[in-house]
């Protein structure tokens, strides 16, 4: 049986007169990697900051069914980036540790390790943005944090970034039992990282799927025929017992799924 661990009831945020979150309701079970997917100016981040108490809000919000704020020292973020351009990384993690009151003197290496940064010296002046985006989740994960919430974490990053935060991802769930909402503009790589979607467009969660129903979508077998007839290719099929229930170029992606939800192209 799921577990929840955090609950957003009927969430409101306005910035004057402008609506940024209208009516907002969502649950995110324990364990769960749960994709937030939306354009800019969606409210993905601004939905991360009310959960994180840095934003004040209409509605409720619990976590671990409780809405005292000191539940919120059980998550783990990356939202922007806040870091001393003189400091190193491993100087700038001190700095957090001091915060956040954390004695273990491994834990720097830890994280370090878990992103990559482990043993580089130069300063954060110097970063690449895949760097900056490393030592922003190796922020988040001090201290072993119950809940990872990341905003963009894949931003700037090459393929094998990409796909090295997406194991990271998966091992802390597998491993740690973590839950993740993680935003992301990519959203084929967000497929293959979460297991739970929200679509949220102008302010409101305009559908949930699961990647197993997502999957679902995708269990009719997908024949690829090279013809210049699409009619005649499939009037053959019928002909012969084959049921042709649609003709399309590919299966339904994540993808294919935003798009045909809140329009827009793909490029």
């Amino acid at each position: 049986m799921s577990e929840e661990v955090i609950r957003l009831e009927h969430v409101v945020k306005h910035y004057g007169s402008h609506k940024v979150l209208k009516d907002v309701n969502l649950t995110i079970d324990r364990g769960e990697i749960y994709g937030i997917v939306g354009k800019n100016g969606a409210g993905k981040t601004t939905m991360f900051k009310t959960i994180l108490g840095l934003s004040e809000h209409q509605g409720e919000i619990t976590i671990n069914g409780k809405t005292d704020a000191k539940e919120r020292e059980n998550i783990g973020f990356f939202i922007g980036k806040n870091f001393f351009d003189y400091m190193s990384a491993e100087e700038n993690l001190a700095y957090y540790c001091k915060l956040k009151n954390i004695k273990d003197t491994k834990e720097i290496k830890r994280v370090l390790t878990l992103v990559g940064l482990d043993g580089v010296k130069s300063k954060y002046k110097d970063f690449s943005l895949g760097m900056t985006q490393r030592l922003g989740i190796a922020n988040a994960l001090l201290g072993h944090p119950e809940i990872l919430i990341l905003d963009e974490p894949v931003n700037g990053l090459d393929p094998q970034g990409i796909a090295d935060v997406r194991n990271l991802m998966k091992k802390l769930k597998q491993e740690e039992g973590m839950t993740i909402m993680i935003s992301s503009h990519i959203l084929g790589e967000l497929e293959h990282t979460a297991d739970h979607f929200a679509i949220v467009n102008e302010g409101v969660i305009a559908a949930e799927i699961t990647e197993e129903d997502l999957q679902k979508k995708n269990q009719n077998v997908n024949l690829t025929v090279n013809t210049n007839d699409a009619a005649k290719a499939q009037q053959v099929l019928q002909d012969n017992g084959i049921k042709v229930e649609a003709v399309s170029d590919e299966a339904t992606s994540l993808e294919d799924y935003y798009f045909n939800l809140v329009g827009g192209e793909k490029e």
